[in-house]
């Protein structure tokens, strides 16, 4: 009988580094999307706030408390990750289970936005996306979420399916900015 084994999205690319430049697999734990169900926003809110200590985030934020973070995914909805989703949130929003569904990557390091730069159309500067701001975005031609989690540290996430080709490409941008460093 075949034994099948649970594989990561990027077993086998990650860890990587060029120069000063990390890339590295996240393993975030339970990923569930939360939306919210018309006119239901401030009931969830209270119930995430007494489950989580969190609120759902506002456009383009993302809230955390300890390992847990809920990340702006789009009007009304969130990815809660870190944490398998409370029961009591199904009263008030949908909730679907997407852990395996997400490639989620760390690249951090001196010129980490000057990598992203090279890949993404958004505006990376601190005031736009710095520590505690999200964006749904493109990265390359992947549809992504990039997040700030500090100065030059940013969580990129993907589907599952486009793992590969994200390192890929982070990778030949870590390579053409450290480069230019050189």
């Amino acid at each position: 009988m075949v034994e099948l084994k649970a594989k990561t999205p990027c077993d086998g690319l990650l860890p990587l580094e060029v120069g000063a430049l990390r890339l590295s697999e996240v393993e975030t734990g339970p990923i569930t999307s939360v939306a919210a169900f018309k006119g239901q926003e401030a009931a969830l809110c209270k119930v995430m706030q007494a489950a989580y200590g969190l609120d759902m985030p506002e456009p383009n934020r993302v809230n955390e408390a300890g390992e847990v973070r809920a990340i702006w995914f789009g009007p009304q909805m969130a990815l809660l990750t870190g944490v398998v989703a409370e029961d009591g949130l199904s009263t008030h929003a949908a909730l679907t289970d997407q852990s395996d569904a997400w490639a989620v990557v760390r690249l951090d390091g001196v010129g980490a936005a000057d990598v992203l730069a090279r890949l993404t159309p958004i505006d990376l500067r601190k005031d736009t996306l710095g520590p505690g701001k999200t964006a749904r975005t493109e990265v390359q031609h992947m549809q992504a979420s990039v997040t700030c989690l500090g100065k030059e540290i940013y969580q990129i996430m993907v589907f599952r399916a486009f793992a590969e080709t994200l390192v890929h490409d982070l990778k030949c941008a870590m390579q053409a900015v450290e480069a230019r460093r050189v």
